[in-house]
């Protein structure tokens, strides 16, 4: 069963273990979230909604809080000695999708499954959690698991020839190479925190960097 749900002005089509990347929703990591704005189900029979799908709930548990890429706007008024630019990050939330209810159903308490969130030292890591690596969004993270690459240990091992096999394959347009997938994936496996992190603390100091 899949569904298609409305959140932050955009819409999703997602089922369960989907991991979504969405506009900031208010919530710490391994919170619940209901989307309640439930547009469609699919499955065996699809009900469409009028606009929503009465007593559809779509539940997910909050994977991380992060920051999209950097976007630079530039104005410049000809002869008028005038000229301005701006750095703009936009405010993400991850949302790993648990379970599609229907027939009024709330969602359940999250579920004690495999972490997704940071690990604290001496904890386990979850190695499969490809979210974490800045780049790698819902799409991608999906044509990189069809194609068996499930870890970081994987991505950390590529070599050139492998970043570029997977980017002609994939059609990743150099995404891995200029968003440093690898180097991603072995600070992370050395324990470091996410890039996405380090731009939260950044935001924070109110430094540039």
């Amino acid at each position: 069963m899949f569904a298609v749900i409305k959140t932050g002005g955009k819409q999703y089509t997602v089922a369960a273990n989907d991991v979504i990347t969405v506009e900031r929703l208010e919530g710490n990591p391994g919170d619940v979230i209901a989307f309640e704005t439930v547009l469609m189900l699919g499955g065996e029979k699809a009900v469409i909604g009028s606009p929503t799908v009465a007593g559809a709930t779509v539940a997910g548990e909050l994977v991380e809080q992060a920051r999209g890429p950097k976007v630079i706007s530039f104005k410049k008024r000809r002869r008028q000695n005038s000229k301005r630019k701006k750095g703009h990050r936009q405010d993400l939330t991850i949302v790993r999708i648990t379970e599609i209810l229907t027939d009024g159903k709330k969602p359940s308490a999250a579920k004690a499954a495999k972490p997704v969130a940071l690990a604290a030292a001496g904890e386990a890591r979850d190695e499969s959690n490809l979210s974490l690596i800045a780049g790698i969004g819902p799409t991608i993270e999906k044509k990189l698991r069809a194609a068996g690459i499930t870890s970081w240990s994987q991505i950390a091992a590529w070599g050139e020839a492998d970043i570029a096999k997977w980017d002609e394959e994939l059609k990743l347009r150099g995404r891995a190479t200029r968003e440093e997938w690898v180097e991603q994936a072995k600070e992370l496996l050395a324990g470091k925190p996410p890039r996405a992190k380090a731009d939260q603390a950044e935001l924070a100091s109110g430094e540039d960097r």
